[in-house]
């Protein structure tokens, strides 16, 4: 039973710090520094929207008034069997010659949507970008300015949860994604990264592959295949994007399974990636998949340190317990200052964890997630 408690307690401690603290070591004894310059090559800026009426407007504006030359810049927009008013929003940009509007009638999914898109672009380069988030004003011509490196075939962005005028939000959603990008800076300083930033990342464009049909990871998959094919996945934290750290609880929870889901159809779509034949499949196996299993671990270790009769992993027990139970005050909307911190930290752990179990039982059921 002692065996199987420093078993998980390991797993555990290796996913959310050993691996990073590897990859601190690996950018130590070799780093791989993004020779960036400054390029203006010819953008294409890719989305696919579908019922996205109340933000598309605001979108196409922060797009059309980015800090890159008109001439070299186009917009591809895909609506996606949108049911609202959106194919009405768009049908007024169709006679800017800087956006491309393709109205599909019935929804085929954003995989779909992207080949589509990707079809009617014609640059060299492909930014790819969701509806929601805004960028920076010089976040395009800072992205391309790493393919000024030779080696590099995918460059991310940053997407920044809160407001641009007010900073970064400091809720628990804050607190995991600068995890996140701290891992992404690490990645990139000595390698590659593993996926990229859905909201903002490009690519050249004699590295896109068609997208599979009802993919919901192209921002991996998208990138993992230019990794695949010898090019750098690189991170950019100056090139940024804008988001909302609360979508609502109900809609968070979705979006994370949704995402969790993800990974486990990669390896339906690409089981390539944990051949050989992906290059970096022991960061993917970090990075990825190893968290979808620490829910696992940790009910290993609340058991077995409840089970095991030794004053340290009853001490262990009760850790566990308290950390659970501050998760609740945030539910419950408990606790003021460094406690509600806490509490909102230890929430969003729990919250992601439970996403993942229900991402697990989704994939041994075989219900799909759908990209919405």
């Amino acid at each position: 039973m002692r065996w199987l408690f420093w078993c998980a307690a390991g797993f555990i401690a290796y996913t959310y710090a050993g691996y990073p603290c590897w990859l601190w070591i690996r950018r130590r004894l070799k780093p791989l520094p993004v020779r960036r310059a400054p390029l203006t090559p010819a953008v294409s800026i890719v989305l696919v929207v579908r019922n996205e009426a109340r933000v598309v407007e605001a979108k196409l504006r922060n797009l059309l008034g980015l800090d890159y030359p008109d001439g070299l810049r186009e917009i591809v927009i895909v609506s996606d069997g949108s049911t609202d008013s959106t194919d009405e929003i768009l049908a007024g940009y169709k006679q800017d010659g800087r956006v491309k509007v393709i109205a599909v009638s019935q929804s085929k999914g954003k995989g779909a949507g992207l080949n589509h898109a990707v079809a009617a672009a014609s640059a060299e380069i492909l930014v790819f970008t969701d509806a929601r988030q805004q960028f920076e004003c010089g976040a395009l011509r800072l992205l391309v300015e790493n393919f000024a490196d030779s080696t590099v075939g995918c460059a991310s962005g940053e997407l920044m949860l809160g407001d641009e005028a007010t900073g970064e939000s400091s809720q628990g959603m804050g607190l995991y994604w600068r995890i996140e990008k701290l891992v992404r800076e690490l990645e990139s300083a000595s390698g590659s990264v593993v996926g990229a930033t859905g909201a903002i990342y490009a690519v050249r464009r004699e590295l896109l592959a068609p997208v599979p049909a009802g993919t919901i990871l192209d921002d991996v998959l998208i990138p993992m295949n230019v990794a695949r094919k010898g090019w750098r996945v690189v991170f950019d934290p100056r090139a940024r994007a804008w988001d909302s750290p609360d979508l609502g609880a109900e809609r968070e929870f979705a979006r994370k399974v949704r995402t969790l889901s993800g990974n486990y159809q990669l390896l339906q779509l690409a089981p390539w990636l944990l051949s050989s034949a992906n290059p970096i499949r022991f960061e993917f196996v970090s990075h990825k998949l190893l968290r979808l299993a620490v829910p696992f671990g940790l009910v290993v270790l609340f058991i077995t340190a409840l089970v095991l009769r030794h004053p340290f992993y009853r001490a262990a027990w009760i850790l566990q317990s308290a950390f659970y139970g501050l998760s609740l005050l945030k539910v419950a909307g408990l606790g003021r200052g460094p406690l509600a911190r806490a509490a909102d930290a230890a929430s969003t752990f729990v919250v992601l964890n439970t996403a993942a179990l229900v991402a697990f039982a989704k994939f041994i059921t075989g219900r799909k997630a759908a990209w919405t």
